[in-house]
């Protein structure tokens, strides 16, 4: 399943197409925090694949949920999930 929201404010025209895979077997909440005006959260079940635009500079926070609780596991630079356009249909 692939789900695509949360557009970038306008002020921002450097965008890249970005897919995060959860591979692992626990349900992850995903956040971008250090763009200005701009919050894009989602939660991203196991072996699912998220496609998102961002900014380069954009740093991803994977949260990782096991039972009731929710640690930060990792922190990605979008750029580095980055894709090309010819590979994306959005």
């Amino acid at each position: 399943m692939t789900q695509t929201f949360d557009l970038l404010p306008s002020q921002y025209n450097h965008r890249i197409i970005c897919d995060y895979i959860n591979a692992t077997n626990f349900i992850q909440i995903v956040r971008i925090t250090n763009i200005t005006n701009w919050y894009f959260e989602r939660v991203v079940f196991p072996q699912q694949h998220l496609l998102f635009k961002a900014l380069p500079d954009a740093q991803l926070e994977i949260h990782t949920s096991e039972i009731a609780t929710a640690m930060k596991t990792d922190k990605i630079k979008c750029e580095s999930l980055q894709i090309h356009e010819d590979f994306a249909t959005f």
